[in-house]
């Protein structure tokens, strides 16, 4: 009888496991042409501003490639991941780097590609826990397996948090200088990229002294790269 069971709960776990697999893949899939107009991150903002009885209010609108400002494409690539065109996800060159200096004392510094933080802002919620880094994993194998460059960095420009309830380029923009999304010049798009890494704390229109310092290192290493032109390494749809 013990035994029966035990192949019945391995049938519907692994019932459940193919599911899993299936739903993620149509997913992705789905998402690789259809606007994402919203995400995992948004409505997880949106349930702690109710527990607390603070209701937040989402800033968001959805804009194409096109009109994603170039500055604002290569400012986050800058300042977020410079292998971005060549890795398949992860950065192990980073991860590596990462690892070395937690060995030596430093503290442990996030290694993180747009890849990852595009399938966690999209799909999961924010936080630390080995089960969420696993999905984070899988959902990364997903979109870098079934989009091109270019797809991953639009979803990540349209879906990235800039300040509380502000999402996405074109929302941080009008928030932040009062432009739209195509009109956020190098020194906007710097002072953005420089704040993700605490977005809700810095501020990219009266930034801090040590964002100012990061926004100008971010347009040193976008000529770095070669202007604009390093985006034809991305591709297209």
């Amino acid at each position: 009888m013990i035994r029966a069971l035990l192949r019945r709960l391995l049938r519907w776990a692994a019932l459940a496991v193919a599911a899993f697999i299936g739903l993620s893949v149509l997913l992705v899939l789905a998402l690789r042409e259809v606007p994402a107009y919203g995400s995992m991150v948004m409505l997880e903002r949106k349930v702690q501003g109710w527990l607390a009885g603070e209701p937040v209010a989402i800033q968001h609108q959805w804009r194409p490639w096109s009109e994603l400002s170039d500055h604002a494409k290569l400012a986050v690539i800058a300042a977020e991941d410079q292998r971005f065109p060549d890795h398949r996800g992860f950065d192990t060159v980073e991860m590596r780097r990462a690892w070395e200096a937690s060995r030596n004392g430093a503290r442990l510094r996030g290694a993180s590609t747009i890849s990852q933080q595009t399938a966690k802002n999209l799909f999961l919620w924010t936080g630390r826990s080995w089960g969420r880094k696993g999905l984070e994993a899988w959902f990364t194998l997903l979109i870098e397996t079934l989009w091109p460059k270019q797809r991953i960095l639009e979803v990540y420009l349209n879906i990235a948090e800039w300040d509380h309830g502000v999402f996405g380029l074109e929302a941080a923009g009008q928030h932040y200088f009062g432009v739209s999304a195509d009109r956020v010049s190098e020194v906007q798009a710097s002072r953005l990229a420089a704040i993700l890494p605490n977005p809700r704390g810095w501020d990219a229109a009266r930034p801090s002294p040590h964002v100012e310092r990061r926004s100008q290192w971010i347009r040193q290493q976008m000529r770095n790269l070669g202007g604009a032109r390093y985006l034809e390494r991305l591709g297209g749809d």
